[in-house]
């Protein structure tokens, strides 16, 4: 089975969706099928591809993130016909978001060779605090993720959030409701005899005060602004801040802000181990990756209302805190205020923790996913009497 796995850049972006791709990219090879993954050139793939897996990097323009921190990228003539080719020769789409230009003229291409699409939906609405760029998602979600979404054979959300938003949206087929899995072997509990001091001092981080952890893209959807606001007003929490982005952290010169720019994958596991609490102060999320792993490592997470409803099931493991747009400073002595209340409460000891382990554990699982969105693509693959069907006339017009 050949499946085209497109999204809108490769893993080495360290986004949430990309790492998610990947994860399924090498999933889907291990069950058989043969993998191609598109992404635009704004990124390369890893230097690691899995076995099975082929990257094809399309040409695009990446102005608007390396100008406004949205990812947006453009292709132009010669990534489009890229994309025509590569949908063409495969026997499904797994589509990463609706959004994404180079998602749209994949959807237009899958239609035109009659190529059945799983389009995976990770986000919702993002309420910008610029009214132009608000406006501008309230309209591409109208003009292009509702058409995107009906025009897929098959929908799947990856969190309860992004179910609710789109509820009205008429689709061809029922909605999946598929979440994200969480590699647990690597993302676990600190082992016995764990000496979270130690780990700290090789982190660069102090060992006498409460370590609060952020993963994420240093952007404003992320709520970058909100937690430079506690950690003003909070010079006894620590925050140890691990992304990248065009907000920059260190600009701020805050003796409590540490900036760690390089880890990711496993080497976020000793940043895990070795914080109190993990905030994610984001609006406009599905379900993020990076809290799942930390609920995985143990860590009672804080993050927005909203995304704490993500998996109803999880509601007594997460505390959310109301996000005011408009309000950023009280929204940042509201978290603070969390933040507080889970120091001092029973979160923070060790039944609680394992108690979010095992839940992640039995809840999120890559296997399981890719289990599932394999089944979704063997179902809506076209039968091979409707491929006869499209083939035979351009055979017969070829023949003497």
């Amino acid at each position: 089975m050949k499946v085209l796995l497109a999204t809108a850049y490769f893993d080495t972006h360290r986004g949430g969706i990309e790492l998610v791709a990947g994860r399924l990219a090498r999933e889907l090879a291990e069950r058989g099928a043969a993998v191609s993954w598109l992404a635009t050139n704004a990124t390369q793939p890893a230097a690691q591809v899995a076995s099975g897996v082929m990257p094809v990097p399309i040409p695009a323009w990446n102005i608007t993130e390396q100008r406004l921190g949205i990812p947006f990228p453009l292709p132009g003539p010669a990534g489009i016909a890229a994309i025509w080719r590569a949908v063409s020769i495969v026997d499904a789409v797994l589509m990463h978001d609706s959004l994404y230009p180079t998602n749209v003229v994949a959807m237009l291409a899958a239609r035109w060779h009659r190529v059945p699409v799983v389009l995976v939906q990770h986000i919702a609405a993002v309420p910008y605090s610029n009214p132009v760029l608000r406006l501008l998602m309230q309209t591409a979600n109208a003009v292009i993720a509702r058409p995107m979404l009906r025009s897929a054979d098959q929908v799947v959300f990856i969190s309860d959030v992004v179910a609710r938003h789109f509820a009205h949206v008429t689709t061809k087929s029922p909605p999946r409701l598929i979440f994200n899995g969480v590699d647990t072997q690597c993302f676990t509990l600190p082992s016995v005899g764990f000496d979270k001091s130690e780990t700290r001092t090789g982190l660069g981080l102090p060992a006498d005060r409460p370590v609060v952890a952020f993963v994420g893209r240093f952007v404003e959807k992320k709520g970058l602004h909100i937690i430079e606001r506690m950690a003003r007003q909070r010079p006894d929490l620590t925050f140890a801040l691990a992304g990248w982005g065009p907000i920059n952290p260190q600009a701020w010169a805050l003796p409590n802000v540490h900036v760690f720019s390089n880890l990711q994958g496993a080497s976020l596991v000793p940043l895990y181990h070795a914080s109190d609490v993990f905030v994610l102060p984001s609006i406009g999320e599905g379900l993020p990756l990076v809290m799942q792993e930390a609920l995985a490592c143990g860590l009672p997470v804080i993050c927005a209302s909203e995304t704490a409803t993500a998996d109803p099931a999880a509601k007594t493991l997460i505390e959310g805190v109301p996000i005011d747009a408009a309000n950023p400073a009280t929204t940042a002595q509201n978290f603070a205020a969390a933040i507080d209340r889970v120091l001092t409460g029973p979160a923070t000891g060790g039944e609680a923790a394992i108690a979010r382990h095992a839940y992640v554990s039995q809840r999120y699982s890559w296997s399981d996913a890719a289990s599932q969105y394999l089944a979704l693509l063997k179902d809506h693959m076209k039968p091979a009497s409707d491929a006869l069907a499209v083939t035979t006339p351009a055979t017969q017009q070829d023949s003497p």
